[in-house]
């Protein structure tokens, strides 16, 4: 989950993860979908229009929304349906998503890069590349928290810094998360369906390369304009030069590996061992994970020095922001979800027939498109299952004879994550850490507008150069 896609990081953990509580989408109006645009549209313009109100009270705003949804489904379907939407949400996805981000944000947390990096164009743009490559080892989320206070922290004396962070999620929170299931959750959704962990990378190496290329170039000569302005550097830097650059908390690293090891555990091992929890289905490999991601944070606040932390600026207000407005997500969306999964007969079946082509077969570049514009609103996992599924729902096939029509909604489901702060998880925390530390980061809208000038017109060329 995709706040965000990511919404989509829920469906990194299980494969049953991915799917919506077990509502027939064809018995619901296109209404039911309102509490869920509401919610958005409140993430959107209540920062800006009553910041303090939203500051103290965005937490009981998720749970009108939350309520919003669930009481008039009970009053529909009965308490027994509407029991049943929440538990899901919240057992089958929610908690697995909070535990892996909160422990992926807990163990970053606990790396300090010691040393005051000096945020030139030419030393910002390599962060940014670094980060891209990181994003596809340990997951869009732990490389974005890895990353990003080093580079906060290495333009503190820079005027403008808001386009730092805003590029920042574009490469390393999104498109550099696209080369293997590790990466972003679509993409670990596909391995589980029998996509071959290196078809991505093969597949859409090409693009994603196009992709990160072009953003690290548009961002270089963006950040050299703002470099070389007059005043752009503050009279004093806020953080002292040090003796070269290292690590604190280094052990760290080590609870990095454990926690991808974890997760692909989850994703390899196969048990017939499960549990029924209020009627959701737990396997023994997602619990184990589960329980072995609490021990992880755990450990990692144990031995981390609480120097560190200081120095890190390490709060839980990030995190308590993504997991409260996560929650009202996770529930609000579960009829969206569940309309898109109804198909041709569905309230958005008009979606569906779109990426079919009138001689009956799949339009990559259509796929590409409608793939993306529902990720960067909605959870890019689940999303990425309902094309697949579209698409035949053969992996075998998929990965060879509609290898274009994979490689369209693996790229979308990606890449376009980025297009809004609710597109993936690691964005909303990117932006919640940076105004922490002081940046001013745009509103809602503010970002998109970055998104539509600078991403659209790259998806545009994407699609005539490698999805026609």
């Amino acid at each position: 989950m995709t706040v965000a896609r990511t919404l989509g990081a829920a469906a990194l953990l299980a494969p049953q993860l991915a799917l919506a509580a077990d509502v027939d989408g064809r018995q619901l109006a296109p209404l039911w979908g309102l509490p869920f645009a509401g919610l958005l549209l409140s993430i959107a313009l209540l920062p800006l229009l009553t910041p303090r109100f939203w500051h103290h009270h965005f937490g009981k705003v998720a749970a009108a929304w939350s309520l919003a949804f669930v009481l008039p489904y009970a009053l529909r379907f009965g308490p027994d349906a509407a029991v049943s939407a929440f538990v899901h949400a919240l057992v089958g996805e929610y908690i697995p998503f909070v535990i892996l981000v909160t422990a992926l944000f807990t163990v970053a947390g606990g790396i300090h890069i010691r040393g005051n990096l000096h945020g030139s164009p030419a030393l910002n743009t390599s962060v940014l590349a670094i980060g891209a490559v990181l994003a596809s080892i340990m997951g869009t989320t732990g490389a974005s928290i890895l990353m990003i206070r080093p580079l906060i922290r290495a333009n503190d004396n820079r005027r403008h810094k808001a386009h730092v962070m805003v590029f920042f999620i574009f490469i390393v929170s999104n498109a550099g998360g696209s080369l293997t299931p590790l990466g972003d959750p679509p993409l670990f959704l596909g391995f589980l369906q029998g996509v071959d962990f290196f078809w991505t990378v093969r597949q859409i190496g090409p693009e994603t390369l196009f992709l990160v290329g072009w953003l690290l170039a548009i961002f270089f000569a963006l950040d050299s304009w703002y470099y070389h302005r007059r005043e752009e550097l503050l009279p004093r830097d806020p953080t002292p030069d040090t003796r070269g650059i290292g690590f604190d908390g280094a052990r760290n690293f080590w609870l990095l590996v454990a926690i991808v090891g974890l997760v692909l555990l989850s994703g390899a091992w196969k048990s017939t061992v499960a549990f029924e929890v209020a009627g959701v289905h737990v396997g023994l490999p997602g619990l184990v994970r589960d329980v072995g991601l609490v021990a992880v944070a755990l450990l990692s606040l144990r031995i981390t020095p609480a120097r560190v932390h200081e120095d890190n600026q390490f709060t839980w207000g990030p995190m308590q922001e993504v997991a409260k407005l996560f929650a009202g997500i996770f529930l609000t969306i579960v009829p969206v979800i569940a309309m898109l999964r109804a198909g041709i007969d569905g309230p958005f079946g008009a979606v569906i027939a779109a990426v079919t082509r009138s001689d009956g077969s799949p339009d990559p570049a259509m796929y590409f498109w409608a793939s993306g514009a529902l990720s960067s609103f909605l959870d890019n996992a689940p999303t990425y299952l309902v094309f697949f599924n579209t698409a035949g729902g053969d992996a075998r096939t998929l990965m060879t004879t509609h290898a274009a029509t994979l490689a369209a909604i693996s790229a979308g489901s990606v890449f376009m994550g980025a297009n809004s702060y609710i597109g993936n998880a690691p964005n909303m925390m990117v932006k919640a850490i940076a105004e922490h530390r002081g940046v001013t980061m745009p509103g809602f809208f503010g970002y998109m507008a970055w998104s539509g000038v600078v991403l659209l017109p790259l998806f545009a060329a994407m699609t005539f150069l490698f999805f026609r």
